[in-house]
């Protein structure tokens, strides 16, 4: 949405920055350090940029996955320096206009990656810079006269500011300026010998050096012509374009959306984004930092010294940003910002699309080349509601699922895998950019950037369109509650509490920061972010992590830790607001996709629209779906007990049929249940291995038929018997045909398989998931049995019946009540099948009802029910 209109003439810069949103206590920069005096002329050769810049300072620590603390890798703030509040100053002629127009654009070349280049010049484009020793530059040569008069002298508070990356409007003192005798052209550019102007008639005028890299003089001309600035460095001359002529390249209704907090495409407006701008391509850079005393955008293309490419403030809107000439695709960049406690700190660009590859952590500039071939997948994926059409998912974390795989690479191995094995959708566990991979992505450091890990953006835009190709939709889990506290990320980013909540402090149970929902850009920042996965990248399901802990104010916190909200509650008004929100702005934006909340907790209505408010006051929060840990919790209970015991426990299997319809639920074996000491799913039955598989494959058939979706986490499909460890991923080693036990699981993920392939032909198991008029017990009670039957009916009445039983014991005459009209019923899959690893206790012909009243029922059925098992019977 970015407004191309031209602003009118210049002026003498833009408003400085305003407060925008409530004001904020300054922090005390991290890592700050006094200002170093004057440097020495640069080396021979330029340095590789300095690993502070793009890769961690300090080494991080071995951390506890996901849960632990969150400290990152971290790298210390620049120096700080003074830096004098006030507006810019008119110049000595008592003019306060700037000028400003487009000229044609030049060639450019990379800088280089080693200190092996000659040290004879920098890249053409902007000017590349070598890095200085100290914030405070100094000539890299004596004094230059030059052809012309020097123009007027620049305020000392003025100059001060500006060499110290502290002003707000470098614009207003930079590039072209109206005097009484002509034109007056400055530069700033350290460590160059001379600069002199060129203009598009080959005239070429040497500028006066005024000292500590500025170079100017006043031309006598009337109109701005066509120019650019041949800048010397050791007698080799490069001429770049002087990105202090052109106007801001963003928009005033950009920045009215940005203000607002209502930016749906914040991504187009805010960061790095190639274009062309007044006939010239490059870069506009653009951050959000209203509390800032200056910004400068440092990089590749500066050797890493910000000296020379300090930012503009864009009113009280509180972006800057700058134009940056031939600065293209593939450069790495972060901004050092003068935050509003006078600390230097050098940051990850928030919006970032693009990362370097952890343990690095500068910003990449990128755009988007990859050309979809999934229209005929989005124009039908909102066909069907997702309550009301079949739903099974397959969670992966795709840096361990085959691990050393690059997006590509997975695109040729994955599709076809989760095809082959009938799941609908996968779940991707965090994609989005973050330090620690022991986190498992859930300390996300910069949103809108897909890990580099395992490719570029494109790349993992390749690998959902293959998954869209082969008929599988993409749910990506989503990290709105909370992020870690790296320097060099969004804490603390421009010397306040921007992102953060501004009091409340750590996440007590992670060790992180908590957003804070109440900002308008902060909620705009995380709904626009939402909205960008789903538009930018095709994802079809947002999966959002840890609700409760937003939902709530006291979440893990003891008496005197939190504030109650305006009206005494406990719960987050503010985090309400965001996710009724971001979940409005989703479904209204990218049709067809789902929303699903991992939450924990009884809170009502999860899954009911935001317009409809519920008992304790509140709209709903609008997610489309809803995590059951209760019913993950109770059922994973029962199968831990041994059979003998379970009699006792009858009521955690069922329990979850007195809530079913009080949300749209998702039923959850995901990665959490099988990590830190809970075991492999398969693990946590009891018995010898053969109970062990038996009792797995009888709790899955069961899971498939209970009313909900479904998800299963990778390794689980195939009874992998270990715990899921990040670094290495699923033991696939375990159906190697050359392995003994491999038969074992091969059986559990061919009946995976079919459970997959019967549940999507069976409009019964899924259409009426939400519905009471889709299930019926019919017998819920045979506790001394630890058997549960009970019948699934579509929106037509035809029923599937689902018998488990829970004991390692035959039961051969076993008698249930049958839906009336049924006159016989067939075995369409039953666990214990030899196929699968059982006993192949299994009933052949199909099982003609009588009239014997039974379970309530007029009519019944008589069969052999498997031990530990569970049967699937539909009308023959």
């Amino acid at each position: 949405m970015t407004d191309r209109q031209p602003l009118p003439d210049a002026t003498p810069g833009t408003p400085g920055p305003g407060g925008n949103g409530r004001a904020r206590a300054a922090r005390p920069a991290r890592g700050t350090g006094s200002e170093g005096s004057a440097p020495p002329p640069p080396p021979a050769a330029p340095p590789n940029p300095p690993a502070s810049a793009t890769r961690p300072q300090k080494a991080a620590g071995a951390k506890p996955a996901r849960g632990g603390k969150a400290s990152g890798a971290q790298s210390a703030a620049e120096g700080a320096g003074p830096a004098a509040a006030g507006r810019p100053r008119p110049d000595a002629s008592g003019s306060s206009e700037a000028v400003a127009r487009g000229y044609d654009p030049a060639g450019s070349e990379r800088p280089p990656a080693s200190g092996t280049a000659p040290r004879t010049a920098p890249p053409a484009g902007v000017g590349h810079q070598a890095p200085p020793p100290a914030p405070e530059v100094a000539p890299a040569a004596g004094p230059v006269t030059g052809d012309v008069p020097p123009a007027p002298e620049l305020d000392p508070g003025e100059r001060r500011r500006l060499l110290d990356g502290a002003h707000h409007d470098p614009h207003g003192l930079l590039g072209v300026r109206r005097v009484a005798d002509g034109l007056a052209f400055r530069t700033l550019r350290p460590y160059a010998r001379s600069v002199a102007v060129v203009t598009g008639d080959g005239t070429r005028t040497v500028l006066n050096h005024e000292g500590d890299g500025l170079f100017s003089g006043v031309l006598p001309l009337t109109e701005v012509p066509e120019y650019r600035l041949a800048v010397a460095y050791d007698g080799d001359e490069r001429e770049v374009h002087d990105p202090y002529r052109f106007l801001p390249a963003l928009g005033e209704f950009d920045l009215h959306l940005i203000h607002e907090g209502r930016h749906e495409q914040l991504w187009q407006a805010l960061g790095a984004e190639p274009m062309t701008h007044e006939g010239v391509t490059g870069t506009r850079f653009t951050v959000w930092a209203p509390n800032a005393r200056g910004v400068r955008v440092v990089g590749d293309f500066t050797y890493w010294d910000g000296t020379a490419f300090p930012m503009r403030s864009l009113g009280s809107s509180g972006v800057w940003e700058l134009f940056l000439p031939e600065v293209g695709e593939g450069q790495r960049y972060k901004f050092e910002v003068c935050g509003a406690d006078g600390g230097r700190r050098l940051k990850a660009d928030p919006m970032a699309r693009r990362t370097e590859e952890p343990p690095a952590t500068a910003s990449v500039v990128t755009a988007s080349h990859h050309e979809w071939q999934d229209a005929d997948w989005m124009a039908s994926r909102g066909g069907l509601p997702v309550h009301e059409a079949p739903f099974s998912v397959y969670e992966v974390h795709l840096a361990s699922w085959r691990p050393g795989l690059s997006y590509r690479e997975l695109a040729e191995q994955l599709p076809a895998y989760v095809r082959d094995l009938g799941f609908t959708h996968v779940e991707l566990m965090p994609v989005a950019e973050h330090p620690f991979g022991g986190s498992w992505g859930y300390q996300v450091t910069s949103y809108y950037a897909p890990t580099a890990r395992m490719g570029t953006p494109d790349d993992f835009r390749y690998l959902v369109d293959a998954l869209h190709r082969a008929g599988i939709g993409v749910i990506m889990d989503w990290v709105p509650a909370h992020f870690p506290k790296d320097d060099w990320a969004l804490a603390d980013f421009d010397g306040t509490n921007l992102y953060e909540h501004p009091w409340r402090g750590e996440h007590p149970d992670w060790g992180t920061l908590e957003f804070d929902f109440g900002r308008t850009e902060v909620r705009n920042f995380l709904v626009a972010n939402a909205v960008y996965w789903c538009e930018e990248f095709h994802i079809d399901g947002l999966r959002v992590d840890a609700v409760a802990s937003m939902l709530y104010l006291d979440y893990s916190r003891e008496d005197g830790q939190w504030a109650p909200n305006a009206y005494g509650g406990r719960e987050d008004l503010d985090a309400v607001a965001f996710l009724q929100e971001m979940n409005a702005t989703v479904y209204r934006r990218c049709p067809g996709v789902v929303t699903i909340a991992e939450e924990s907790t009884a809170w009502d209505g999860v899954t009911r629209p935001t317009h409809h408010v519920g008992p304790a006051g509140f709209g709903g929060l609008g997610f489309g779906l809803k995590w059951n840990m209760g019913w993950m919790h109770d059922s994973l209970e029962y199968v831990q007990h041994e059979p003998v015991h379970r009699r006792y426990h009858h009521n955690e299997m069922t329990f979850s049929m007195v809530y079913a319809y009080s949300e749209n639920y998702v039923l959850p074996i995901s990665h959490d249940e099988v990590v830190h000491g809970k075991g492999a799913l398969v693990a946590k039955m009891p018995g010898d291995w053969w109970q062990q598989r038996a009792t797995h494959r009888a709790y899955l058939g069961f899971m498939w038929a209970h009313p909900g979706k479904q998800l299963l986490f990778m390794g689980q499909e195939f009874a992998q018997g270990a715990e899921w460890s990040h670094d290495h991923g699923p033991d696939w080693w375990l159906l190697d045909e050359t392995y003994s036990a491999a038969g074992d699981h091969r059986g559990v993920r061919d009946l995976v398989r079919d459970l997959n392939t019967l549940y999507r032909a069976t409009p019964p198991l899924w259409q009426r998931d939400t519905t009471p008029d889709g299930f019926a017990w019919l017998d819920g009670g045979a506790a001394e049995d630890n058997v549960f039957s009970f019948v699934r009916l579509d929106a037509g009445g035809n029923p599937l019946v689902a018998v488990s039983n829970f004991s390692p014991v035959v039961r051969h005459g076993y008698r249930i009540g049958v839906p009336d009209g049924v006159e016989a019923l067939r075995e369409v899959l039953n666990t214990d099948a030899a196929a699968y690893g059982g006993s192949d206790v299994t009933n052949a012909e199909p099982l003609k009802s009588e009239p014997v009243a039974w379970n309530g029922r007029r009519q019944s059925v008589q069969f052999t029910l498997p031990p530990l098992a569970t049967v699937w019977l539909r009308p023959a």
